[in-house]
């Protein structure tokens, strides 16, 4: 191959949608899963430039020719040209991480760096941190050796940092929802970074929205910059506008990626917009309620007979949880999904949401809809979700028009949100 990526498991891998895109070149995934493999293919030199992602970005290192200083202090290489016949090993994780940081305005000078993980992506944050002045960088380990100075989580909840960079694979696809650390409890926290990049919004990025830490930032603008930056190794060429690749990259992979979802009042429009929206930008379209009955095996008024609204919403809940993990989805979810928090979260975590806001006028009452089943009931209900839904939107689609209106208005309200 001539450009590519190597790693152990590639499978969820975006660096070939990210530098086909950038430059147009021919990028192949090769994943190698065992060691042996690994020093086969670097012995072999198949390629003219790779990226290196885990497990083996120390391993490549020992088949380099000439490694680049920053790299080397580091102790991990992450891209790889084959150049007159020698391999030139360089690390753009640190530029890349060091662009995302900046991007976000996240401030070392003088400040504590709490950093989750031991790996060499650890390395990389930790010369970054040190390289911008941070007083001091702390190593966090599930395992803590002690004679390294490393803190088990329970000490580093009261380490007194000011910055979160989370290192580890905690909460990355397919595994989210985990959590190693309590945000929470740490006061003074100015940011939390974590290098995953799928989800978007990791369980510990979610919890530190909520807990209000100012500046919360995942790694996909930074694997974005990565690539940028490998891909001038690459070709030996600069970008004539670093800056922009990074900034319409990181845009265009968004927006090809992360879920959209729609809540709204029942019959506001949700499922008509959502497989014309799915259709336009070539997404597979959900409708949770269709899932929730199709996992049940009968229809919603009989789950509500049988098992009243609690029953349904956690049947609901299960649902949200399951897609709301995945990416390039377009979710059409049930008028009261927003009534439990819980699902809103599993929504944000690798998504946008768009509320749908059809006038009270407009709305069907019945059809089949336990909720919602005379004009009364309608406005009490409106009433009460409306804050919810505005509370849980990343933006607000008005539908009093045709459906090629509030569609056009959607793709203008994703644009905005992607861009």
């Amino acid at each position: 191959m001539e450009y590519g990526l190597i790693g152990s498991k590639l499978g969820h891998s975006y660096s070939k949608i990210i530098h086909e895109r950038l430059c147009g070149y021919k990028y192949e995934l090769h994943p190698l899963p065992t060691e042996a493999e690994a020093r086969a293919f670097l012995e072999a030199r198949p390629f003219r430039a790779i990226n290196v992602t885990i497990p083996y970005k120390r391993l490549v290192m020992e088949y380099c020719d000439q490694i680049d200083p920053r790299a080397a202090a580091i102790g991990a290489v992450n891209t790889v040209v084959h150049r007159d016949g020698k391999l030139y090993g360089y690390n753009t994780d640190y530029m890349g991480f060091a662009w995302l940081c900046s991007s976000r305005g996240v401030e070392f000078q003088g400040r504590t760096v709490l950093i989750l993980g031991t790996g060499g992506t650890h390395n990389t944050a930790a010369a970054v941190a040190r390289d911008q002045g941070a007083a001091r960088v702390l190593t966090v380990s599930r395992h803590p050796d002690p004679a390294k100075g490393e803190l088990s989580y329970e000490e580093a909840a009261r380490s007194g940092a000011q910055i979160v960079i989370n290192t580890t694979p905690a909460g990355m696809y397919p595994d989210v929802g985990v959590c190693p650390l309590d945000v929470a409890a740490m006061t003074g926290l100015e940011a939390v970074v974590d290098v995953v990049y799928n989800p978007a919004r990791t369980e510990l990025l979610l919890r530190a929205e909520e807990a209000g830490v100012p500046v919360t930032a995942c790694g996909l603008e930074m694997l974005v910059a990565q690539a940028v930056y490998a891909a001038e190794y690459f070709l030996d060429t600069p970008f004539a506008d670093r800056a922009g690749e990074i900034r319409r990259g990181s845009a265009d992979l968004r927006a090809e990626i992360l879920n959209i979802s729609l809540v709204g009042m029942p019959s506001c429009g949700k499922t008509t917009l959502g497989r014309a929206l799915a259709q336009k930008l070539g997404r597979t379209f959900v409708d949770l309620d269709e899932e929730i009955v199709r996992a049940a095996g009968c229809s919603i008024p009989e789950i509500f007979e049988a098992q009243g609204e609690e029953g349904f919403r956690a049947l609901e809940a299960a649902q949200a949880a399951r897609f709301g993990k995945e990416s390039r989805l377009l979710i059409s979810c049930g008028g009261g999904a927003v009534k439990r928090a819980e699902n809103v979260r599993a929504l944000r975590q690798n998504g946008v949401i768009l509320f749908i806001d059809r006038p009270l006028e407009a709305l069907t009452v019945g059809g089949g809809r336990p909720l919602s089943s005379s004009p009364e009931a309608l406005r009490t209900m409106e009433a009460q979700r409306r804050p919810l839904y505005e509370a849980a939107a990343d933006a607000v689609v008005r539908n009093d028009g045709t459906v090629e209106q509030a569609v056009s208005r959607a793709l203008a309200a994703l644009d905005n949100l992607f861009g």
